[in-house]
């Protein structure tokens, strides 16, 4: 089947801003992290601090390249993240006795009952959103489709 290009109108309207995917990722995630600073503020968390805690939650007692892997973050991202965790008493790291190079992650007794007042942000976040939690649980898993298919299509072949 022949492929036709697009007309030099077409191509000259998706070079504008507006139709560009990048750009409402980008403003849409500026905005939701500005949404969320005021709703972390009285859990002392900043956004970035939110999710390893999100992930924490999960499942505790991750290492530390367990957790990077997950949120898609390198280590000298995460470690002055956790350094601010552990100093605020929410996580502990402790070297794994069975490999000294491996740094677990552990909740303290206050990160676990953080959970309970961060219970409070997602509904707020929903409302914020104005659309239907099965809209949002929709958009979310399509974001997340999209998201695998861009890391996929930017993995160098083999060589």
């Amino acid at each position: 089947m022949a492929r036709t290009l697009p007309s030099k109108s077409t191509q000259e309207q998706w070079l504008q801003l507006d139709h560009q995917l990048c750009f409402a990722l980008y403003s849409s995630s500026l905005a939701m992290t500005k949404l969320y600073k005021p709703l972390l503020e009285p859990l002392g968390l900043t956004y970035p601090q939110y999710l390893v805690m999100l992930v924490l939650w999960e499942g505790d007692g991750l290492t530390v390249s367990d957790l990077g892997q997950r949120l898609q973050l390198d280590s000298g991202t995460l470690t002055p993240l956790l350094k601010r965790l552990e100093a605020a008493g929410l996580v502990q790291r402790l070297r794994d006795s069975a490999d000294e190079r491996r740094v677990l992650l552990r909740l303290t007794a206050a990160g676990r009952h953080l959970k309970q007042r961060a219970a409070k942000v997602p509904p707020e976040v929903a409302c914020a959103a104005g659309c239907p939690l099965d809209e949002l649980a929709a958009l979310t898993a399509r974001l997340k489709t999209l998201r695998d298919q861009i890391v996929q299509a930017t993995v160098s072949p083999a060589a």
